[in-house]
C-alpha cells in the first residue's frame, strides 16, 4: 500500500510540476509575441515616418525649385520692362 500511495503522489506531483512548466511556457511564449508585435510595430511606424519624411522632403524641394523658376522669370522680365536685355 505504500508503494502505491508513493507512486500515486509522485504521479501527482509529476501532473503539478508539468502542469506549472505549462504556464510557465506559456507565459514566456505570451511575453516573446509581446515583444515581437511591439518590435513589428516600430519598424512599421519608421517605415511609415520615412516615406512621410521622404515625400516631404520632395514638396519642399519642389517649392524652392518653382520658387527660384519664378524669382528668375521676374528678373528676366524686369530686364525686358526697361530695355536693358542683351537678347
Amino acid at each position: 500500500m505504500k508503494t502505491t500511495t508513493l507512486l500515486a503522489i509522485a504521479l501527482g506531483v509529476g501532473a503539478l510540476a508539468a502542469c506549472n512548466n505549462s504556464a510557465t511556457e506559456q507565459t514566456a511564449d505570451n511575453i516573446e509575441a509581446n515583444a515581437e508585435n511591439t518590435a513589428d510595430t516600430i519598424e512599421a511606424n519608421a517605415e511609415n515616418a520615412s516615406d512621410t519624411l521622404q515625400a516631404n522632403a520632395e514638396n519642399a524641394a519642389d517649392e524652392v525649385r518653382e520658387a527660384g523658376e519664378n524669382q528668375a522669370d521676374a528678373v528676366r522680365n524686369s530686364a525686358d520692362a526697361d530695355g536693358n536685355s542683351s537678347n
